[in-house]
C-alpha cells in the first residue's frame, strides 16, 4: 500500500510538471514548440489515466484491509473506526445509538459434527442475516471468530433490543440448509447504549458483558 501511495505521488508530480511547461510555452507557436507540447498533452493523458488506476487499487486495498476475509461484512479494525466515529457523533449531535453484541452458540459443535466448510456457511448466513436487516447508516462486521458486532444508529436501547430480537426470531425460524442437512442455528447477544464520553474498548466490553448475561440466562432454562 505504502509503494502504491509513493507511486501516486510521483505520478502526480510528473503530471503538475508537465501541465506547468504545457502553461508556460502555451503561446509560442514555433513547430518545435508546439510538437513538444502536443507530445507532453499525450503524455499528461496518460499520466492521469496511470493516477486513476492506481487509486481505484488503493481503494480496493482499503476495501480489502476493512473486510472480514470470510463474509462481505467489517472486520473488528474497521468496526472500531465506525464506532469510535459514531461515539464522536452521538458526542457532538446527542443523539441514540446502540450497540449489539453477538455470539454464534454451538459452533464448535457445529465445526465437529457437520465440519468446518459448514461452520463457514453458518457464519455467512449470520453475516448476511445481519447485513439484509439492519440500515445503510448501521454497521455490521464479524469481530472475530463465531462473534459479530452491529451498531444502530439513532436507535434507543429499547428500540435495538427489538430489532435483535426479530433478526434472532428469523435466524431461529429458519434452519441452513448445508449438503442437503439443515442446521439449526441460535445466537446470543447484548445491547448497550452509546453514551457520551465513552471509550470504545469500554463499550466493547460492556456489550460483551451484556451478551454473556443473557447467553448464562438462556443456558439456565435449559438445565
Amino acid at each position: 500500500m505504502e509503494e502504491l501511495e509513493e507511486n501516486i505521488k510521483k505520478l502526480r508530480r510528473s503530471q503538475e510538471n508537465a501541465e506547468a511547461i504545457i502553461e508556460a510555452n502555451r503561446h509560442d507557436q514555433s513547430p518545435e514548440v508546439q510538437a513538444k507540447i502536443t507530445a507532453l498533452e499525450h503524455e499528461v493523458r496518460r499520466l492521469r489515466e496511470e493516477l486513476a488506476k492506481a487509486r481505484r487499487r488503493v481503494e480496493e486495498l482499503t476495501d480489502l484491509a476493512d473486510q472480514d476475509p470470510l463474509i462481505e461484512i467489517m472486520n473488528r479494525r474497521a468496526f472500531v473506526r465506525e464506532l469510535s466515529r459514531v461515539m464522536s457523533a452521538v458526542e457532538r449531535y446527542d443523539f441514540s445509538a446502540s450497540l449489539i453484541y453477538i455470539d454464534l452458540n454451538g459452533l464448535k459443535k457445529i465445526n465437529d459434527e457437520k465440519g468446518h466448510a459448514a461452520g463457514d456457511a453458518v457464519l455467512k448466513y449470520l453475516g448476511e442475516t445481519f447485513a439484509t436487516h439492519v440500515r445503510q447508516t448501521d454497521a455490521v462486521a464479524r469481530l472475530g471468530g463465531d462473534e459479530f458486532g452491529i451498531v444502530l444508529t439513532h436507535a434507543t436501547t429499547r428500540e435495538a433490543q427489538r430489532k435483535m430480537q426479530r433478526m434472532a426470531a428469523i435466524i431461529t425460524a429458519k434452519p441452513l440448509t448445508f449438503n442437503g442437512v439443515d442446521i439449526r442455528v441460535s445466537v446470543s447477544w447484548g445491547v448497550f447504549p452509546i453514551l457520551k464520553g465513552q471509550d470504545v474498548e469500554e463499550a466493547l466490553q460492556a456489550a460483551d458483558a451484556a451478551m454473556y448475561t443473557q447467553k448464562k440466562a438462556r443456558l439456565a432454562t435449559k438445565v
